[in-house]
């Protein structure tokens, strides 16, 4: 019929049809669509999740490879694809009715077909067939609507954000232990996309009045915690990521005269005095170590999509030292190596 879409199908020389090679991966391994409620609710509240780093132009592929690593660790994602893998649940089923009646017939040769189905168009095999394969699109259906992380957009390429619902907050940083344990034990595959994951403790806004209570909780909290055996006096360093502060600059530059209060910590040397401070507040006899801190701050300024000019929001954690590495630079913990030249070369 005129103004139906069709879809390529794969169909056997027996009859048999079955889904394109790219309709089964978006299918089967569905990204979660964005939060865009986000960027409201992380300037108001403060959130847990993690934040992940990804070679450039390559987030849709860290973003699966993430979903996987953290569902091993912590549940399901919330239901839906992304922005241009979007698809209904009865989109969904007639695609796997096209997998189940491909798996009977076997082979295979390319056809055109259009999208509407009717019930005379399947004989009564097709129909058994596809009963449990609706059985099963439901079935996958209700266990992806229960929601645990949603994706967050950001401006900047190489990253993928996750969070936690406000008022969830499980130990993230106890996960990232666990799941580096795994890697290096064996038991969880190398990822091929995702670098390194940001365990992130709590979100607020980049200003003082904000930033500084934030970092002496979670201080405050890492040294109360009895599995951190802490020597005195308290060697802590203190890392600040500003990824996508250029075209932050761009807007600030652009949209904003002469009102740079808002931006203050926006200097290096300014953010670091800031959480020195509220660390002292937390732990008075505390000194700064960059090569063998106990604790460290680490502040990722996070560039999310959405958030009006003049308001910045940060990642904050407090991390023990066997997740953080020092050089070059203090960061998290690379998640591979590669064997180069007998050495071990951790990805940056």
């Amino acid at each position: 019929m005129a103004g139906e879409k069709e879809e390529v199908k794969v169909m056997g020389r027996g009859g048999g049809e079955r889904m394109a090679p790219w309709e089964q991966h978006s299918a089967v391994i569905s990204i979660p669509r964005f939060d865009y409620n986000a960027p409201s609710s992380l300037l108001h509240h403060s959130h847990s999740g993690f934040l992940v780093t990804c070679p450039i132009k390559r987030e849709k592929s860290a973003t699966k490879e993430a979903m996987s690593i953290l569902e091993k660790f912590i549940g399901f994602f919330n239901s839906g694809s992304s922005e241009g893998l979007e698809v209904s649940d009865a989109n969904v089923a007639a695609k796997r009715r096209k997998i189940c009646k491909g798996e009977i017939d076997g082979e295979f040769a390319i056809g055109v077909e259009s999208e509407s189905v009717t019930p005379n168009s399947a004989d009564t095999a097709g129909k058994a067939s596809e009963g449990s394969c609706l059985s099963s699109a439901k079935s996958d259906t209700n266990v992806e609507r229960n929601p645990i992380l949603s994706l967050v957009k950001l401006t900047k390429s190489g990253l993928v954000f996750f969070t936690f619902p406000m008022n969830y907050s499980p130990d993230v940083v106890d996960i990232l232990s666990n799941i580096i344990h795994s890697l290096e034990s064996g038991s969880l595959s190398l990822p091929l996309w995702c670098h390194r994951i940001f365990p992130v403790q709590a979100t607020c806004c980049l200003n003082e009045k904000e930033l500084r209570p934030v970092v002496s909780n979670l201080v405050l909290q890492f040294v109360n915690n009895k599995q951190n055996q802490l020597a005195r006096p308290i060697k802590f360093a203190v890392g600040y990521n500003r990824r996508g502060i250029e075209e932050t600059e761009v807007k600030i530059s652009k949209n904003t005269s002469g009102d740079s209060d808002a931006f203050t910590l926006l200097d290096r040397n300014k953010c670091f005095s800031i959480v020195a401070a509220a660390v002292k507040d937390a732990v008075s006899d505390s000194v700064v170590d960059l090569k063998s801190p106990e604790l460290s701050v680490l502040v990722e300024l996070l560039p999310i999509s959405g958030v009006p000019i003049g308001s910045l929001v940060v990642a904050i954690s407090v991390l023990p030292h066997n997740l953080v590495s020092t050089k070059p630079r203090l960061c998290i913990k690379a998640l591979v190596f590669n064997m180069k030249a007998g050495s071990e070369r951790k990805i940056k």
